[in-house]
């Protein structure tokens, strides 16, 4: 739980980009991974202290811009986030984002955090925390199917969490195999270049798909999914796109987040709204079961949900103290009488 001391002064903690990036580095990207993964479980084993909703979206042809907003009675946390395939093609991030915390018993915020890198970090740690719990036993290699700007936050983060050794790469554009292969050059893990996504799967008991188009597609088709696989399934994220087959689902015992928000934007929106999933934190808690025989297919219908952001949040909150990776913004009016905002402002102007 977050403890959020009193403060007599109304300036706020920001985290940039640059200094996330220092404080990545400062850490150590596996272990943070490993962190935020631990923080993450923590807080899937309190679930129902939080407050829930499914993000609050602005959808567009172009992509989407949402808020994700959870509270667990003490403290408040939201994330800003979009999703623009087409930002690729024009220089632009797919997917930016800025985070807050705040106190919930006088409202004040208490962080505030850019998220871009953070949410590739947290979206990784909570892929690989979900598959300790349902990859099979063993697992040693991961077919990436989807290049682009995560892959190879996942790639480290399976490694540092679950172990995994190898990881067989591929992606439509060539280009974006080749950037992930060249980064993840010297970081302890087999790389393999693949010609096709069946290819990339040869060997390989977690399946990882994210790819970015806003669109229904077939990355996994019915025939390309063998028995005893986990699929990590993390680019389904909005209404109307997809990665899997519907043979595929039909097929795999669907783990979910929040089911309420993954109906709606995950791969079972391709399914009858009864058809039975697990939450997540429920397996966590040992209440549900997860992988029970070797043969079976797990799914992880990944969409992103609020509690995960908070988490990451507040693992940074608890890890900035003691460094220079942070600044404070004079955000918030602190006037010496709180009922005199005009006074404070009349005092500022020239003399």
């Amino acid at each position: 739980m977050l403890a959020v001391p009193p403060s007599d002064k109304a300036l706020v903690p920001f985290v940039s980009v640059e200094n996330m990036m220092r404080l990545v580095h400062h850490i150590g990207i596996e272990r943070m991974l490993a962190g935020l993964a631990d923080y993450i479980e923590e807080d899937f084993r309190r679930w129902e202290l939080f407050d829930k909703v499914p993000r609050v979206a602005s959808h567009s042809a172009e992509g989407v811009i949402e808020l994700m907003p959870t509270s667990d009675g003490e403290v408040y946390g939201f994330k800003y986030v979009n999703g623009h395939p087409k930002n690729t093609r024009e220089g632009l991030q797919t997917v930016t984002a800025f985070g807050l915390l705040a106190d919930v018993g006088n409202g004040y915020p208490v962080l505030l955090s850019e998220m871009t890198v953070l949410t590739a970090l947290r979206t990784a740690a909570t892929s690989a925390m979900v598959a300790r719990h349902l990859a099979p036993r063993g697992a040693d290699t991961m077919a990436m199917i989807g290049n682009g700007a995560q892959a190879e936050f996942q790639s480290l983060a399976m490694k540092s969490i679950c172990g995994v050794e190898a990881v067989r790469l591929w992606d439509i554009d060539p280009a974006a195999t080749q950037k992930t292969a060249r980064n993840l050059a010297g970081m302890g893990l087999e790389v393999v270049k693949c010609a096709s996504a069946e290819e990339s799967m040869e060997g390989a008991q977690i399946i990882t798909t994210c790819t970015a188009d806003k669109q229904y597609a077939t990355i996994l088709s019915d025939n390309m999914v063998g028995a005893g696989v986990h699929i990590n399934a993390i680019g389904g994220d909005c209404p109307g796109k997809t990665e899997l087959a519907p043979g595929v689902l039909h097929r795999s015992d669907i783990f979910v987040e929040y089911p309420e928000q993954t109906r709606i934007e995950g791969e079972i929106q391709q399914l009858s709204p009864d058809h039975p999933v697990t939450q997540m934190w429920e397996v966590i808690n040992g209440t549900k079961q997860g992988r029970t025989s070797a043969g079976q297919i797990t799914l992880f219908d990944s969409v992103g949900f609020a509690i995960e952001d908070f988490s990451a949040l507040r693992y940074i909150r608890e890890h900035i103290g003691g460094t220079d990776h942070y600044q404070e913004l004079d955000l918030l009016a602190d006037p010496d009488d709180p009922r005199d905002l005009f006074g404070m402002l009349q005092r500022a102007g020239p003399d």
